[in-house]
């Protein structure tokens, strides 16, 4: 068995899955020059709807553990196993807040289940891994946040991903901040608002002079700025302003995704994350924008989701054939001979 965990801006995901993936009738279709698949989880994944806390060390080990553990151990329990061969976190905001996970949790998953294996990876090479598998090119994440990733299979590269406050720029809370924004500017009256952002926004939130003692005080402030940006996309086709912070939204993910692309014969280019269920409003603009940036990439479906990379990840782990690069801050890897307390 192996376990996989996905931690975003919205809250945790956790999957068990057999491994080695089944063979013959009833195993996963495989495209045509795709991927191999990777492995099914056995049911539902499990969710938590809390995103994992921050601290003085970065990301709290503590709170990304007392979701995972009660997880975990009611996934074995209905697959009848104690044992896991491998296990692979991808967890947002890894490659600049992780210092802590990286300290505490190759420990802590050792003692409480006996862990042996395990991969720490920045979500973003969980998207990519999920969406591409082990193939040069680029992928563009966007949820509540937003990076792209790209690798030559040598190393790794990436473009943005600095959170809500710095970056992030063309994701869902980025889209969905300019969307207040210009729902707030209509209010003062000032340029560049939309009085129909403004009445989705009243209807939302209430009125606009609570928005800022509503907002600012939440830890999850990226995901309810999030929530927003389907609002703003409803009103595409009939709001000008509206359409405008779709169109910047998809320039800012494509010269993302030309920073960090490879250069060399038809890298394959992905997307994946819940921004793009935005609809056409979106991915119209950014087809075009991809199409003039990156014109010698080749456009391919996204095989899978964050949480199937880190399966992928997982799987690759157990078998001792992990062809991705590592990196310190991009995916690490922590072995039986390596784990704190391990023997």
């Amino acid at each position: 068995m192996v376990l996989a965990v996905d931690s975003g801006g919205s809250g945790l995901r956790v999957a068990l899955a057999a491994h080695p993936v089944p063979k013959g009738p009833g195993a996963p279709a495989v495209r045509a020059g795709a991927p191999s698949p990777a492995p099914v989880p056995l049911g539902a994944p499990l969710t938590s709807r809390e995103p994992v806390r921050t601290g003085p060390r970065g990301i709290s080990a503590r709170h990304l553990l007392d979701q995972l553990l009660p997880m975990a151990r009611r996934l074995m329990a209905e697959a009848g196993t104690e044992r896991i061969a491998a296990v692979a976190v991808g967890a947002a905001g890894l490659a600049t807040l992780g210092d802590e996970l990286r300290d505490e949790l190759p420990g802590a998953l050792e003692r409480e289940l006996g862990v042996r294996r395990l991969a720490l990876a920045a979500d973003a090479v969980t998207a990519y891994t999920g969406a591409l598998g082990p193939r040069a090119g680029a992928v563009i994440a966007a949820g509540t946040g937003m990076i792209a990733t790209g690798t030559d299979l040598t190393s790794w590269r990436r473009a943005d991903g600095w959170g809500h406050l710095l970056g992030d720029c063309g994701g869902g809370a980025w889209i969905g901040r300019a969307g207040l924004e210009a729902a707030l500017r209509a209010f003062d009256g000032r340029p560049g608002g939309s009085a129909g952002l403004l009445a989705r926004a009243r209807e939302v939130f209430g009125p606009m002079p609570e928005l800022p003692g509503l907002l600012y005080p939440r830890t999850d402030r990226a995901a309810v700025l999030a929530s927003f940006a389907p609002e703003v996309a409803a009103l595409a086709g009939s709001d000008r302003v509206a359409e405008d912070i779709l169109r910047a939204a998809a320039r800012q993910m494509a010269e993302s995704a030309a920073a960090v692309c490879p250069a060399g014969d038809e890298p394959h280019l992905a997307l994946t994350g819940g921004v793009f269920n935005l609809g056409a409003a979106l991915l119209g603009p950014l087809e075009e924008e991809l199409a003039e940036r990156l014109p010698h990439a080749r456009r391919v479906p996204a095989a899978g989701d964050p949480l199937d990379g880190a399966l992928r990840i997982a799987a690759g782990l157990a078998d001792g054939r992990l062809a991705l690069p590592p990196d310190e801050r991009m995916l690490s890897v922590v072995t039986e001979k390596a784990v704190p307390g391990g023997v």
